[in-house]
C-alpha cells in the first residue's frame, strides 16, 4: 500500500475487535507502539486481554489467554523454526528473528500475524472485507 492509497484512521469507538485495532496499529505504528518495540504491543495486547476480562467481553483473542494455549504462539514456534515454546514470549522471538534477517520486527510481526490469520482455520478475527459498520459487544 502506498503513502497515497492508506485509509484515513478510525476512531477507537469504530472498531469490533483485537484485530480491528492491530490495523489502526499497522496504519500508525509509531502512535501507538514506543520505539516499535514488539514488547510495548504485547503489553498493550495483554492490556487488551485484561480489559475484555474486567468489563465481561466475550471476545475471542489469539494472543493471550490466562490458563489457556495461546494460538498465535502456538502457530509462530515452528514457523520461526523453533522445536518448542520460548517463554521469553512471541514478542521477543520476533524481535530476534528480525534482528538476525535485518527487517524491522513490527514488519515482520504483520507479515506473520497476515500468514497466520490465512493458514489457521480457527484463527479469530476473520472479518468479511469492508467491514465497516461496528457491533455492539455482547
Amino acid at each position: 500500500m502506498t503513502e497515497g492509497t492508506k485509509r484515513a484512521p478510525r476512531q477507537l469507538s469504530e472498531l469490533t475487535d483485537v484485530y480491528d485495532f492491530l490495523e489502526e496499529v499497522r496504519l500508525r505504528p509509531g502512535m501507538w507502539v514506543r520505539r516499535s518495540s514488539l514488547q510495548h504491543l504485547d503489553s498493550i495486547l495483554t492490556g487488551y486481554r485484561a480489559a475484555l476480562g474486567v468489563h465481561g467481553i466475550a471476545e475471542p483473542f489469539d494472543f493471550w489467554n490466562p490458563g489457556s494455549s495461546n494460538r498465535f504462539s502456538e502457530w509462530l514456534w515452528p514457523r520461526l523454526g523453533m522445536r518448542y515454546s520460548s517463554p521469553l514470549g512471541w514478542a521477543t522471538e520476533i524481535e530476534r528473528a528480525a534482528e538476525q534477517a535485518g527487517r524491522p520486527a513490527m514488519e515482520m510481526f504483520f507479515e506473520l500475524l497476515d500468514e497466520f490469520r490465512a493458514t489457521d482455520p480457527n484463527a479469530h478475527g476473520q472479518a468479511e472485507p469492508d467491514s465497516s459498520t461496528p457491533t455492539q459487544a455482547k
